[in-house]
């Protein structure tokens, strides 16, 4: 990513550096991507009828909210339909039946 040198405007020099749009890397990559990446690629791999079962103790302090939430945008984002359960000790995911 190229950075343009600061130039002068009209209110003197500016603040900030500008970047190209196409530059950027418009991909999400948040903290949590190398966890759900993996719970996603297992995923694919799963017979129908079965569950991926991962112990929230493994999962490095995340929030159950936050894991859900980063496994359902992964998932959609991908194609994958999934549905998710969880109890005290694991987080459940599984790919949805088609009709």
């Amino acid at each position: 990513m190229a950075k343009e040198q600061k130039t002068k405007g009209p209110q003197g020099l500016l603040k900030y550096s500008r970047v190209r749009i196409a530059d950027l890397d418009k991909g999400r990559r948040g903290k949590h991507h190398d966890l759900v990446q993996g719970i996603l690629e297992e995923l694919k791999m799963v017979q129908a009828e079965s569950a991926l079962e991962i112990p929230l103790a493994d999962v490095g302090g995340i929030g159950l909210a936050n894991l859900r939430s980063a496994v359902h945008r992964a998932a959609t984002s991908g194609g994958l339909v999934i549905e998710t359960l969880a109890d005290e000790k694991n987080f459940y995911v599984w790919k949805r039946a088609t009709s």
